[in-house]
């Protein structure tokens, strides 16, 4: 380690391949990101837990190449013993860390398949009924609101019960106005809340795919960013110098003003978080 070298927690998320050509590209990039030393790799899985066996195949991969892999572990629509039973293999691959989220309906699937976990804050208090402190869980925040509630109080309050149900930490929704976090942290704490309040960074690569992406998850992008963006075109080196440039301006502002660490984004890429965090200094 270097006396440049500047230290702050660093997690890392990927989505389980489909193709056994893009389990070999990531196992690539999970090799390449690994020299940054994360605290841990989280791995996502899609509505309704659709993506399962292929989210637990791929914490299995990073286990055994010796970092700490965390799946994303959603409780729609199931049942207390499919809960109990998913655990009881998450401890037997030897996971010790959990994203813990309420999740997605899979598109057709009515209000009424919800099962008998309505928020993630159930399968928290579940999983630690069960498990006691085996498993250290991470859970979701919103500092600008999930899309789903009903106001920025109702969503603040659910986080809150989410952490009293026993999280250890929490990990943000993507944003690009550090102000929206660091009000939304001051408002946790105002309500007792005490975890670590992680910022989920997603890298700017393309101009269409992340502006679609953000108007789907309720994530603002400030005027001058969308038009500046948009005015790129096809220019893939603007926008990927220019997304550089406002990443790591945000990530300055964000670990110079408290913030505990940083989560990427990787979209199963590596270029983008690794010069993100030799600007960085990491």
């Amino acid at each position: 380690m270097t006396e440049s070298r500047r230290d702050f927690a660093l997690s890392l998320e990927f989505f389980p391949p489909k193709t056994p050509e893009g389990a070999q590209k990531l196992t690539a990039v999970r090799d390449q990101l690994y020299g940054l030393q994360p605290e841990f790799c989280s791995v996502t899985y899609g509505a309704g837990g659709s993506t399962q066996s292929g989210t637990l195949q791929t914490v299995r991969a990073i286990l055994a190449e010796g970092q700490q892999g965390a799946p994303h572990f959603s409780c729609i629509g199931a049942s207390r013993e499919s809960i109990r039973a998913q655990l009881a293999e998450f401890r037997e691959a030897g996971i010790r860390r959990i994203v813990a989220l309420r999740g997605d309906l899979p598109s057709g699937f009515g209000a009424g398949a919800l099962g008998e976990f309505r928020y993630a804050s159930d399968l928290v208090r579940f999983i630690r009924e069960e498990t006691g402190r085996h498993f250290a869980i991470e859970v979701g925040a919103y500092p600008e609101m999930h899309p789903q509630s009903r106001s920025p109080r109702a969503d603040l309050l659910a986080f809150a019960t989410k952490v009293e149900a026993g999280a250890d930490s929490a990990i943000t929704q993507m944003f690009f106005n550090p102000d929206a976090y660091f009000r939304f942290v001051d408002e946790a704490q105002a309500l007792g809340v005490g975890i670590p309040i992680v910022p989920g960074i997603m890298p700017i690569t393309n101009s269409s795919g992340i502006l679609r992406f953000a108007d789907t998850c309720g994530t603002e992008v400030p005027r001058w960013m969308r038009l500046r963006l948009e005015s790129f075109g096809d220019d893939t080196a603007s926008i990927k110098a220019f997304g550089l440039d406002v990443i790591t301006a945000l990530c300055e502002r964000l670990l110079s003003q408290g913030a505990p660490g940083l989560h990427f984004y990787t979209m199963n890429q590596s270029a983008a978080v690794l010069e993100l965090c030799r600007r960085l200094g990491r």
